[in-house]
């Protein structure tokens, strides 16, 4: 089974999600549960009501029973900005992210460079799973490509998110040679 790890829907009605986890469900052969909430809440009351639906709590807990989540790392730093940084964010948000210090996001989740979460106010209306939810996953697959997200995949490995990388040549190079200096 393959299930959404954070909820899709935007202001700008553009869901790729939904054809990726097909394309991953065909692929394996796999049933697909999608995640049939936006990517943010306007307000933080709105996500704690939908966390009480039946449908949004029984994926909820389909995330509680994962043995693998494969994902990746989104940076505002990013060459090529995430649909989470281009369709979703007000510039209010994006000058709230750099005053909380965020160096990335996993699945809507924003943390700093030490990995920490707490304090940032747009994470009490992302739909992604809690970092201490992840980090119960066993199996934690980080897919990662160009120097641009080297500081967010930092502050993930920080935060204890991966078990497993997989990273283009170009940059696990890059990420060698920075830690060596």
């Amino acid at each position: 089974r393959i299930v959404q790890l954070n909820g899709a829907g935007s202001i700008a009605g553009v869901d790729f999600a939904s054809e990726i986890l097909q394309r991953f469900g065909q692929a394996f052969g796999a049933e697909v549960e999608h995640f049939p909430v936006p990517a943010f809440f306007d307000d933080p009351e709105a996500k704690r009501i939908m966390w009480r639906e039946r449908s949004v709590r029984r994926v909820l807990d389909l995330h509680a029973q994962l043995d693998v989540a494969l994902f990746g790392v989104g940076s505002p730093r990013s060459e090529v900005p995430s649909k989470v940084y281009r369709s979703n964010l007000e510039q209010a948000d994006q000058e709230a992210l750099v005053q909380s210090g965020v160096v990335g996001d996993i699945a809507t989740v924003f943390f700093r460079a030490d990995g920490s979460t707490q304090d940032i106010p747009l994470n009490s209306r992302t739909t992604g799973m809690s970092f201490a939810l992840l980090r119960r996953v066993p199996r934690r697959i980080c897919v990662i490509s160009g120097k641009s997200r080297l500081l967010a995949l930092r502050g993930a490995l920080a935060a204890g998110l991966i078990s497993d990388l997989v990273i283009d040549e170009p940059t696990a190079t890059w990420m060698l040679r920075s830690l060596s200096n």
